[in-house]
């Protein structure tokens, strides 16, 4: 495959269905929009997210992807610019230090609901259409089009149909009833907001510091300080048994865990019950052999969800979702446009997924994290952060 700056051919498709409004749905469909492709986003809830729900930074390369299409500006103005990084160990001493690319705009961190609600806001206010309640079941193809079955008795047809139902994608099982399934971490995930806990963050600055185990954390817009932090266990429950648990003796058993870490303990320990989230099961997806069969294809965690490890989930479905609108617009037939998509994106995604999953062996305690060798921040973020698409270039495939 190849780029050029030529006249591109369009693949004839001019619907689309999106199946998933999370990250990758509405921008999905703001990209296909601006590719000159009309995309309705159905999701299986019946609104829009709402609510606090668990944090997650939004990296420099997901802010130029969303430029790309016009969205920036809206999710700038929810979240918080976070451009440092320190790393530390378990005993508090500190290993290594960034300040952030000068040439970039800062990480941006923010909830995940505060994120799909500023896509969701912004993708309407352009004219998308978002369709609730749809949760969909089976889709059948002709050669012409695409129909989706919905669990409510309705359906919808479109030249092609996209997944962006996250990592556990029923389009994923449309495609290949025998792709895997996503991997778990080894950890249970958990975040939370300490108050008057002494610990001292700098503002605009993400910490990490590993020990037994790993715990992030910084200052929020209100001055407390927002943490993440994971649980080891072999035997992770599953959501329904999650829920049952009081907060209180989730709290107990992190406290535990934590002991003697710095500053793990103390952010802990100064944690109310009421303020902890508990995110669940850290998980990733494994390669995925087939991301689109006919006039179906994958995008975003429901082809490539590299575990909140990564720090790149939403800007790599944020990527994926440009790339994709991108060869729809370029390349004749929807099989070409589908196998280009993803020449241009199986490698980074799984080369970043990979290394999430060795941070979460880390993070498992099934690696101690003074065995390994940690690249600088800069050589860590650079391949990350520097990535861009160029929207006016046009994809060609080589004969």
């Amino acid at each position: 495959m190849n780029i050029h700056d030529g006249q591109g051919v369009s693949t004839g498709v001019r619907t689309a269905l999106v199946i998933g409004g999370g990250v990758a749905g509405p921008v999905m469909a703001l990209a296909l929009r601006k590719a000159g492709i009309t995309a309705t986003v159905h999701e299986a809830y019946p609104a829009a997210a709402d609510g606090v729900g668990a944090w997650l930074a939004l990296a420099p390369n997901g802010l130029a992807a969303l430029r790309t299409i016009g969205a920036d500006k809206a999710v700038e103005a929810i979240g918080q610019p976070v451009p440092g990084v320190v790393m530390a160990d378990g005993a508090g001493h500190r290993t290594a230090g960034f300040g952030g690319f000068t040439e970039l705009p800062a990480s941006l961190a923010m909830p995940r609901a505060a994120l799909f609600r500023a896509l969701t806001d912004h993708a309407v206010a352009e004219g998308v259409h978002f369709a609730y309640g749809k949760r969909l079941v089976s889709a059948e193809e002709t050669p012409d089009g695409v129909t989706a079955h919905f669990a409510d008795g309705t359906s919808a047809t479109a030249d092609i149909l996209i997944g962006a139902d996250g990592i556990r994608s029923t389009v994923r099982t449309l495609i290949d009833p025998q792709a895997p399934e996503p991997e778990y971490g080894g950890v249970l995930s958990f975040g939370g907001h300490a108050t008057d806990s002494g610990v001292e963050a700098e503002p605009g600055t993400m910490y990490f510091a590993f020990g037994r185990t790993f715990i992030g954390y910084w200052q929020g817009p209100d001055g407390q300080l927002i943490w993440f932090a994971g649980l080891p266990t072999d035997t992770p429950p599953g959501p329904a048994e999650l829920a049952q648990v009081p907060a209180a003796e989730w709290l107990a058993k992190l406290r535990e865990v934590y002991a003697g870490h710095v500053p793990g303990e103390r952010l802990l320990r100064h944690t109310d019950p009421e303020r902890l989230i508990v995110v669940g099961r850290m998980e990733r997806m494994p390669s995925v052999p087939h991301w689109h069969r006919g006039r179906m294809v994958l995008v975003g965690d429901s082809a490539h969800a590299p575990s909140s490890s990564s720090g790149q989930g939403a800007s790599l479905a944020i990527e994926s979702a440009v790339e994709l609108a991108r060869c729809l617009r370029d390349l004749p037939t929807p099989t070409e446009a589908f196998a280009a998509y993803v020449g241009l994106r199986r490698l980074r995604v799984e080369a970043i997924g990979q290394n999430a999953a060795a941070a979460n062996k880390i993070k498992a305690g099934k690696t101690e994290a003074a065995a390994v060798t940690f690249p600088t921040p800069e050589e860590m973020f650079r391949p990350l952060y520097f990535h861009r698409i160029d929207w006016e270039q046009r994809v060609t495939v080589n004969a």
